[in-house]
């Protein structure tokens, strides 16, 4: 039966399959090797953060509540070097450089260019004051020893792995990563070693996929092309049953020989929607293969087969289950806003996902729609860097008009 829902209810249901996921089982890994990985444990800070006041800046470890008068230079401090001498005494200064720890008797660092050096002392410049605290860091404001400085179901890019090193971890505990087949479907692939005919198209979706799968935290495993035959198409469905999530591309549109569902149907698979109003992606769909031969039930997606719709299609739905199943928090697709750089047509009833580019400009990020000749234009899908997405039953977007951008 169909079941065509608009794109924001697709979203939602795709979320709340997310949301009923089991974690995948934890291995350990060095830490090099968890970017991108989903932290299966917390990560506590080994000591304060910082383990001792710090210079945030270069200049002078002074007492604040020392008149604006000279004080005499009597030594000085780099990072990782402490200060071992008596206490710092009214009218004294220290020369210390940004990360080195504060002297005894020190409350505030003046910096170097706010000062005049004269005949061994400085004195502050006219019109400067140093009040207590100032440019440094205290021991502990960052994290306490102890403290939680990582979540379990962080995502671990370079900030995380940086992070995880300052509390001296050399390695994670971390989720395996889903297994995600992936089957292009169709008569009209060929492998990439082969030559195709002049009516033939290599099989870019299944490398596409791949490199997508891979950066969304998941081990793509590529299965062959399934021609336009039922039984090839189901025992490549069943070679994928050992995986925790199936891609198929191509096969879900109303044609002849687009088999997907049908098959799907005959293996008894529940579907949560059947297309979505959306363009390009509409005959996305979404469902569960039952637990059958000693596999558990299995999610999955059949993506159109037009490369621009299954990347778009992708990024919507695929990418948000696929972090969740690798034990990230549920979460939408990472949408931002910007401003419309030129005039963009609506469509009556569909919700747009156009690939574009976005002008980071720190003021006002800018998108404009890349031109494109449909959704089996590969070489405008890379050369844009977003998608504007725009929602349905708007006749014409403006130049102005502030829209949301899907990040990839």
């Amino acid at each position: 039966m169909s079941n065509v829902v608009d794109f924001d209810e697709a979203l939602k249901v795709v979320r709340g399959q997310a949301g009923s996921l089991h974690k995948l089982e934890t291995d350990g890994a060095p830490l090099l090797e968890c970017l991108n990985r989903v932290l299966a444990e917390p990560v506590v800070a080994d000591r304060d953060q910082p383990p001792f006041e710090r210079s945030t800046r270069d200049g002078f470890a002074v007492r604040a509540e020392d008149a604006s008068g000279p004080r005499r230079l009597i030594g000085q401090i780099r990072a990782g070097e402490r200060w071992t001498s008596a206490p710092l005494q009214r009218g004294q200064a220290i020369e210390i450089m940004t990360g080195a720890p504060m002297p005894q008797g020190a409350d505030a660092v003046v910096m170097v260019e706010h000062v005049e050096l004269r005949d061994g002392s400085i004195l502050l410049l006219q019109g400067r004051m140093v009040r207590t605290g100032e440019n440094i860091v205290r021991r502990g404001s960052e994290a306490r020893a102890g403290d939680v400085v990582l979540a379990e179901g962080t995502v671990i890019g370079g900030a995380e792995i940086a992070l995880a090193a300052a509390c001296g971890r050399s390695g994670l505990s971390v989720f395996r990563r889903p297994r995600v087949a992936i089957v292009a479907t169709g008569d009209e692939l060929v492998e990439l070693d082969e030559t195709p005919d002049e009516q033939q198209i290599r099989n870019s979706n299944s490398y596409g996929l791949a490199a997508l799968v891979a950066k969304a935290g998941g081990d793509a495993v590529r299965l062959p092309i399934a021609r336009d035959r039922s039984d090839d198409l189901e025992k490549l469905i069943l070679e994928a049953r050992s995986c925790d999530l199936l891609l198929l591309s191509g096969g879900v549109s109303m044609g002849k020989y687009d088999l997907v569902e049908e098959v799907l149907h005959e293996m008894e698979a529940e579907f949560f929607f059947t297309g979505v109003k959306m363009q390009p992606g509409k005959p996305v769909v979404f469902g569960t293969l039952p637990a059958s031969g000693g596999f558990p039930a299995q999610f999955f997606f059949g993506l159109p087969g037009n490369p621009v719709s299954t990347q778009v299609t992708f990024h919507c739905f695929v990418e948000p289950l696929l972090r969740a199943m690798g034990g990230a928090e549920v979460s939408p697709p990472r949408f931002a806003q910007a401003t419309l750089g030129e005039d963009v047509a609506g469509k009556p009833g569909l919700t747009r996902v156009l690939p574009a580019r976005l002008t980071c400009d720190w003021a006002r990020p800018e998108v404009r729609v890349v031109v494109w000749q449909g959704s089996g234009d590969l070489a405008a899908n890379a050369r844009a860097n977003c998608y504007a997405v725009l929602p349905p039953d708007v006749e014409r977007f403006r130049a102005g008009d502030v829209i949301t951008v899907l990040l990839r």
